[in-house]
């Protein structure tokens, strides 16, 4: 499988590059993981709901440039489908199953993502009806990808 997370701006924070590092040399193992950062846009704290409508529309004409003609698409929104563990896993697995080998998350920014992006999503899902920096999101979603191939492959992960 080769999977594909598109997250909006670079990730400064060390404590999370350092479980990021981690959790992709453990899915090393199971798939092809290539985290893509399209930078995010510039913009002042007050925004207008058009400033912000035209925030989303610039980082979301740059994620969907990097989305692979081909990929399932899952955006991580709030307003997305919550899902457990084993249901992840089982969505990952029947994509596997089905020929759909190329899985593309995305993260949005600060303000959230594009109606464009998602229209192009094959699918919401969401961890929460909380707001999270989606820097951490990209620690939290690699952790569960991790989990679903160990769940699919039937090796020991704790609950």
């Amino acid at each position: 499988m080769n999977i594909s997370i598109i997250t909006v701006g670079k990730l400064k924070e060390k404590y999370l590059k350092q479980g990021i590092d981690e959790y992709l040399k453990r899915l090393s193992a199971y798939a092809k993981m290539d985290i893509i950062e399209v930078p995010d846009e510039k913009a002042p704290e007050e925004l207008s709901d058009i400033e912000m409508i035209q925030v989303k529309q610039k980082e979301g004409e740059r994620i969907l440039a990097k989305i692979h003609p081909d990929a399932h698409v899952i955006a991580l929104a709030i307003e997305g489908k919550m899902k457990s563990s084993e249901e992840l896993a089982d969505t990952i697995d029947k994509l596997a199953t089905y020929g759909k080998s190329k899985i593309a998350f995305v993260i949005g920014g600060s303000l959230g993502l594009s109606q464009e992006v998602l229209q192009r999503s094959d699918e919401k899902l969401s961890f929460s009806k909380m707001t999270f920096p989606h820097q951490l999101m990209k620690l939290v979603l690699l952790e569960q990808v991790y989990r679903s191939f160990r769940i699919n492959r039937g090796e020991p992960y704790h609950k």
